[in-house]
């Protein structure tokens, strides 16, 4: 996480009596919360993701905790009281001494109405791509019409439409068609 974050983020662990779990990458989630049998606030994250993304998710979890305890367990887990104890939490994380310039609009934008998770706040996810380390990524926004692609688990899509704000994908096995965020990661595939 950003160095000027650590501390407010372990004041919050400490202060809620978390046990953080950082742990190998998942595919469907960057973290989780879970309350254990014996009482106890688990909270992981993936080890995988960047330092800001990291902040993020980390603060998200803590988020559920906090609701949960403040307007009890049968609150939507992102519903009002969770994107309310969201912000909150954020509020003090986003200044420049902790996430760069160039993220700050696109944060203060996204915390206006928190989504249940960054990646389907499709202008964040992009901005917070730009500090993965690793090979350059191909997203769906960036292949042209009609274009095969293959995604994580190794389906192979064909590219359609934009309805809305995401792309219609063909199953091209299956023939069933999938919705897809723009900016969902994808291994272009040769014609």
């Amino acid at each position: 996480m950003p160095d000027n974050a650590a501390q407010p983020c372990f004041e919050l662990i400490k202060q809620n009596e978390v046990h953080l779990k950082v742990v190998n990458e998942r595919v469907t989630r960057h973290g989780d919360y879970r309350r254990l049998s014996n009482g106890m606030h688990q909270i992981t994250v993936n080890a995988s993701l960047n330092k800001y993304r990291f902040l993020i998710t980390l603060i998200h979890e803590i988020a559920h905790l906090i609701a949960f305890q403040k307007y009890g367990r049968y609150i939507k887990p992102h519903g009002n009281e969770w994107k309310y104890t969201f912000q909150q939490l954020m509020l003090p994380f986003i200044r420049p001494e902790i996430f760069p310039s160039v993220l700050l609009p696109v944060l203060a934008n996204h915390f206006r109405n928190p989504k249940a998770s960054s990646d389907t706040d499709a202008k964040l996810s992009l901005a917070l791509k730009q500090f993965d380390e690793g090979p350059d990524k191909t997203f769906i926004f960036e292949l042209p019409y009609g274009s095969l692609f293959r995604i994580y688990n190794g389906k192979i899509f064909k590219k359609g439409n934009r309805k809305i704000k995401r792309y219609e994908c063909l199953d091209v096995n299956s023939g069933k068609v999938y919705l897809f965020q723009p900016n969902a990661e994808v291994e272009e595939l040769p014609q």
